[in-house]
């Protein structure tokens, strides 16, 4: 099997050939801007390894993966209207630079270019599965809108939610490079698998990132989720847990239009060291990479390529760095 960084640059030379049109400029020029912001691409690179580890020819795959990069990257233009982001990767969000009217009309023009190059390789059961998943992640958002107005929201929901928009794209990935290569149906369900829990432990690493992670590195403003009070791991479990002053301070954060970035961050951060909730995040991240790593083991194919799956999870989890 390649390397992640040859199946990355494969991708990458893909996504820069990409052949937008030249007008209007208005719904084109910003979908080139954000694909050419970069990204860890994991998910097209997931694809191209499963395909190889299923022994198919990756390229075969390639369209279909640049595709699903494509469709996650529409989701971002469209959540960063929702989340009123400023940043994304280090750069001005679309709807930032030019509006949000045309961040969600370039970013509808993403779903269906996306369409179209998943829909090349011609498969049925590939193509089921993109739009089964595309309606799981639309659920996801709504949840995580829904839970934004909620006080009450649970760790199992919220695990769900996660699990709808993000892990399941993840396991898409994997499973949609094993149906291309011809896989047996149990090894596809099981990269699946493998892709869910790996997917469930890369955004409870993100989640923990927003709040204590080096916003050179994750390509964000730190405390996003803190200023949009919205419900992670982390503000779910110290809600649950905060007694006396400290549930009276949270409860002050979430409830004052007029804290500085700079002090509700802070606050709340603190908050969180107090009362454990990173303690918390941590414990389930390596519960679900520890889920994906044995969902991997049962997978057949080459002890070599396993092991790679196995070194990207803990990589994407956090477990080695």
């Amino acid at each position: 099997m390649k390397t992640f960084q040859e199946y990355l640059d494969i991708v990458n030379q893909a996504i820069a050939a990409i052949p937008y049109p030249e007008a209007p400029s208005q719904l084109y020029t910003p979908i080139s801007y954000h694909m050419a912001l970069g990204g860890k691409r994991v998910r097209p690179v997931l694809m191209l390894m499963a395909s190889e580890a299923m022994g198919g020819d990756p390229m075969a795959a390639l369209d279909a993966a640049v595709g699903l990069e494509m469709f996650h990257n529409f989701t971002l233009l469209h959540d960063d209207v929702m989340d009123n982001a400023d940043v994304r990767r280090g750069q001005p969000t679309v709807h930032r630079r030019w509006n949000d009217n045309t961040a969600i009309l370039s970013g509808d023009t993403m779903l269906t270019i996306a369409t179209q190059y998943v829909a090349r390789c011609r498969n049925w059961d590939v193509m089921d599965l993109f739009n089964k998943t595309a309606i799981e992640i639309y659920e996801g958002q709504q949840w995580d809108m829904d839970y934004e107005n909620r006080n009450d929201v649970t760790v199992e929901e919220y695990i769900n939610m996660i699990r709808l928009k993000t892990s399941v794209l993840l396991g898409c990935a994997l499973k949609m490079g094993a149906i291309i290569a011809g896989a047996a149906p149990e090894d596809a369900d099981g990269l699946y698998e493998a892709g869910v829990n790996m997917g469930l432990a890369f955004q409870l690493r993100d989640d923990v990132l927003d709040v204590w992670g080096d916003p050179k590195t994750f390509g964000k403003e730190i405390g996003g989720d803190i200023m949009n009070n919205k419900k992670t791991f982390l503000l779910i479990n110290a809600m649950q847990l905060a007694q006396g002053d400290d549930a009276d301070e949270l409860r002050h954060w979430l409830n004052d239009p007029y804290a500085t970035r700079v002090n509700k961050v802070a606050g709340v951060t603190a908050l969180y060291e107090r009362l454990g909730a990173r303690q918390l995040a941590e414990a389930a991240i390596t519960r679900y990479n520890d889920l994906a790593i044995a969902a991997f083991r049962q997978v057949t194919m080459p002890d070599g390529d396993q092991q790679v799956f196995i070194d990207l999870t803990n990589k994407l989890s956090g477990r080695t760095y």
